[in-house]
């Protein structure tokens, strides 16, 4: 059993991560910047801090799964355009980007948190929620929350973790450890968990449905939020979350049903949180979802480095391009921008509490 309210020190989180035989980046790394002053964005350029000429690129860095840097190859095996996008006009009200993962790679440069915080920050992007999905990212996760008030963190193990931990016998030992996490102050949710039946197959259901009750239940254990992986498994994910007695706050993590979930979702108090996905020609129900939603059940977020919105599908993402995404979303909803970003903001602070800064 861990204790409540139990706050990790970055060297602590450090030595944590060493007695689990976990190696993880610099802190100090993390909390620098390439430049001596603040960089301004210009509209329709690449940010100063995404620009390749602004470091010294290792070409030989390994990509693609089992490493930290997604693959540079797309699903139909041609080489991505790892240019990141243009910026976009500030936000004329700041947001929350509440999953995102900075620790996760593309493009040609490394950038640090600081950098992709101050950026996000220029374009309107005022907090984050950093997600874990192992143990490493969900310890960088705690690491990251305690060494900017910008980020919040949410920890967990993702479910196409779960067979491999199950298969390996250490399900358990990193549950525990999940546990241990979420005691924390600036852990605000467990996610992302879930189910997944795209990637993992019949063969890895029970491990997956086992680690997702565990994670249901600890959610209410330490009284945080629970973020929602669900991918092609909408039925099953409501039928878990409804016979374990959800928790309060439910977030579905990247948005990815239909009018009927969207409905469930609308009764139960569950919120909807919508990434690029929502903006894709072919997202049609996704994008019939939205306008569905009750207004005070709507998120907005990345899931950076993926699924960056149009009309830069398939480039690198980062949380500065949620931006991108609320745009649409208000242009969708014939909605006024500033009102929409009013509204997100407010469901952020309403699902996972302050973060402790001016606005947030």
């Amino acid at each position: 059993m861990c204790t409540r309210d139990r706050a990790y020190s970055p060297q602590e989180i450090q030595d944590l991560a060493t007695s689990l035989g976990i190696q993880l980046t610099d802190s100090q790394q993390e909390t620098a910047s390439i430049f001596t002053s603040p960089q301004p964005l210009e509209e329709g350029q690449v940010p100063p801090a995404y620009r390749a000429e602004n470091y010294q690129l290792d070409s030989d860095q390994p990509s693609g799964e089992g490493t930290r840097r997604r693959s540079q190859e797309g699903e139909d095996g041609r080489r991505r355009n790892l240019t990141f996008p243009p910026a976009p006009e500030p936000l004329p009200y700041a947001i929350v980007d509440n999953h995102t993962h900075m620790d996760l790679l593309d493009g040609q440069v490394e950038v640090s948190a600081r950098d992709a915080l101050d950026t996000g920050q220029a374009a309107g992007i005022g907090a984050i929620v950093q997600v874990g999905c192992d143990l490493p990212s969900s310890l960088y996760a705690v690491r990251a929350a305690h060494l900017d008030d910008r980020v919040l963190a949410a920890v967990a193990l993702h479910p196409n973790e779960a067979p491999k931990l199950a298969e390996a016998g250490q399900l358990q030992e990193a549950l525990e450890v999940i546990d241990q996490l979420a005691a924390d102050p600036r852990v605000r949710a467990l996610g992302e968990t879930g189910l997944d039946y795209f990637r993992t197959g019949p063969e890895g259901m029970e491990a997956q449905e086992e680690s997702f009750r565990a994670h249901i239940r600890l959610a209410k254990k330490h009284g945080k939020a629970l973020q929602i992986h669900d991918r092609d498994a909408h039925s099953d994910v409501v039928r878990i979350l409804q016979e374990e007695d959800a928790p309060e706050t439910v977030i579905f993590h990247c948005y990815s049903g239909g009018p009927e979930l969207a409905r469930i979702c609308n009764e139960q108090g569950w919120y909807m949180s919508f990434a690029g996905t929502v903006t894709f020609k072919n997202s049609r129900e996704i994008q019939e979802s939205l306008s569905l939603a009750r207004p005070e059940l709507i998120l907005a977020e990345t899931d950076a480095p993926f699924l960056t919105p149009h009309p830069f599908r398939g480039r690198p993402n980062a949380s500065y391009m949620t931006n991108y995404t609320v745009r649409f979303m208000a242009q969708y909803l014939g909605q006024d921008l500033e009102s929409l970003c009013r509204q997100i903001r407010a469901n952020s602070l309403a699902a996972y509490g302050s973060w402790g800064i001016e606005g947030f």
